[in-house]
């Protein structure tokens, strides 16, 4: 008998142990605590027992031992704590007392709690190894080792109270009575309690996470386009469990959408222009309420630019004389970049040819005066822009007025009167006096030098003075209108007096050269142009 009973027990303790390492060894990624799952349970309530044993009787002897079946104990008080690590699975701590007469039994027990819950309604199954104290009527208590199995039902009134219709739950437990009953009687002597325990009670659920609402914000990227651009909308979200797969459902009252998960692409090809809305609508599968939210977000799509092109242009040169040519640029863009042309050349006068954006404008006959030049830029929708700029043709420039020629020059050698036109320099002279006899409108230019070692002050003033004087009025009476001769000073570092012919209408440059004040410049006494006075009787 005793190696049944060995083998009766190992299956149970066998049994309990291979169930709780089951449901312990359940994936770790459910470890996590459901939004409606309370994290604590505490039960309280009535038990009702029946042991499921024969103990020996007390005060026989241990070889000759009676026994008698424990009776049922209906007074009892049942207590559980349960931890959960997630809607499904927690661990159980367990305390239930039975009294009957002067006999009861005591259990202290923990393990695995498994717990399905449904709407209102939780259903439970638990398997429990712990602690059995056990006291038969008339002996002393004993301890052994307890399993409990078993399941129930609760009915949840409200999120924190629920009322346990019924806990049913299989007892175990091994006991000695060696010291009431001799070996030849095993069957009193170990003992096993295969016993039923009933409970009912209260509930009190504690420790619901933090409830949120689940939200979402939708973006657009970007959030204005043109006819044809895409839009990427994405869907952001908020308070959902991290571990659970969401359902993306995108819908939209402008454009084609894709969406895929938590973005969705917007292919706006043949959308009127104006303004739109994509909107996103969240769902998780595994949550009965409060899993879903809606967001939206608004975009733009603008009709394409209908803006007609511009063009300026210009000319180069801008003034010619009649017969020149012109080159004419324009430059056309469009503000919707659109492809363009220029073409359609014109001219006020002249004869325009062109090509592109180029053209020339040949002013052969033209008239003096402005010319315009017009072109028009056209873009491949036809929408058009005209531009234009001037030429100037020129009247032919008057022809250049004679220069002065240089007639002929004296030299003034005297160093002893280096103001002194002599014979030399008359002969000179009367030739540049018969020119101006002979060409009534010609002018004459005297130009006096001087070189730079000569100390006398207006020397060069001089030789042109004293030359003038000697076509004027000399000796020579030679007769020249002096408002036809002008005396200047040069810079030519020689002892010179230069004469310079000026025909009608022509010019002298008299560059580097001065106009000589006369009235500053005194005729020598002993000038041989100056009347020689007459000798004393």
């Amino acid at each position: 008998m005793l190696p049944n009973r060995n083998t009766s027990t190992g299956r149970v303790l066998i049994s309990s142990l291979l169930f709780s390492l089951a449901v312990l060894l359940l994936p770790t990624s459910a470890l996590a605590q459901e939004d409606e799952t309370p994290k604590y349970e505490i039960f309280t309530g009535y038990q009702w027992l029946h042991p499921g044993a024969k103990v020996p009787i007390a005060g026989q002897p241990p070889t000759a031992p009676l026994g008698q079946n424990l009776p049922d104990m209906p007074a009892g008080a049942g207590a559980s704590f349960t931890y959960f690590f997630n809607r499904y699975l927690g661990v159980e701590a367990d305390a239930g007392g039975n009294k009957k007469d002067d006999g009861n039994e005591t259990t202290f027990s923990v393990g695995p709690h498994l717990e399905l819950r449904r709407d209102r309604t939780n259903f439970f199954v638990h398997s429990l190894l712990g602690w059995n104290h056990l006291t038969p009527p008339g002996l002393d208590g004993r301890n052994g080792i307890g399993v409990i199995v078993g399941g129930g039902m609760d009915l949840q009134i409200t999120k924190l109270i629920g009322f346990r219709l019924f806990e049913a739950d299989w007892v175990w437990a091994h006991h000695n009575f060696s010291d009431e009953v001799s070996p030849s009687f095993p069957d009193l002597r170990r003992v096993n309690l295969e016993g039923v325990r009933l409970r009912t009670g209260l509930v009190w659920n504690f420790g619901y996470p933090q409830t949120t609402t689940p939200t979402a914000s939708c973006s657009v990227q970007p959030s204005e386009v043109m006819v044809g651009e895409p839009i990427t909308a994405t869907a952001t979200t908020s308070n959902f469990n991290p571990k659970h797969t969401l359902n993306y459902t995108w819908s939209g009252n402008g454009g084609k959408i894709t969406g895929k998960d938590n973005t969705a692409s917007i292919d706006t090809n043949g959308v009127a222009g104006g303004n739109y809305t994509v909107t996103a609508h969240i769902t998780d599968p595994k949550m009965k309420k409060g899993g879903t939210a809606t967001c939206s977000a608004n975009f733009t799509v603008k009709e394409p630019p209908k803006n007609p092109p511009t063009m300026s242009c210009s000319a180069t040169p801008t003034t010619l004389q009649a017969g020149g040519s012109s080159t004419i640029t324009c430059t056309c863009t469009s503000p919707d970049n659109v492809p363009v042309s220029v073409g359609g050349w014109t001219a006020t006068g002249g004869n325009v040819s062109g090509s592109g954006n180029t053209a020339t404008l040949n002013t052969t006959g033209a008239s003096a005066g402005p010319i315009t030049v017009s072109a028009t830029c056209t873009d491949s929708r036809g929408l058009t822009a005209p531009a234009s700029t001037q030429v100037t043709v020129e009247n032919p420039p008057p022809p250049p007025p004679p220069q002065a020629s240089k007639l002929s020059q004296c030299d003034f050698p005297n160093k002893v009167k280096p103001w002194r036109v002599d014979n030399t320099c008359k002969a000179i002279l009367d030739d540049v006096a018969k020119n101006l006899q002979q060409n009534a409108d010609n002018r004459l230019v005297i130009v006096g030098n001087a070189e730079p070692t000569e100390k006398r002050p207006n020397l060069a003033a001089e030789r042109a003075v004293n030359s003038k004087a000697y076509l004027t009025g000399g000796e020579a009476q030679l007769g020249i209108d002096p408002s036809r001769i002008e005396t200047r000073t040069g810079n030519g570092g020689t002892r010179t007096a230069e004469y310079w012919i000026v025909p009608a209408g022509g010019v002298y440059s008299g560059e580097g050269t001065q106009v000589v004040d006369e009235s500053k410049v005194k005729a020598v006494p002993d000038h041989p142009a100056a009347p020689k006075k007459k000798a004393k009787p």
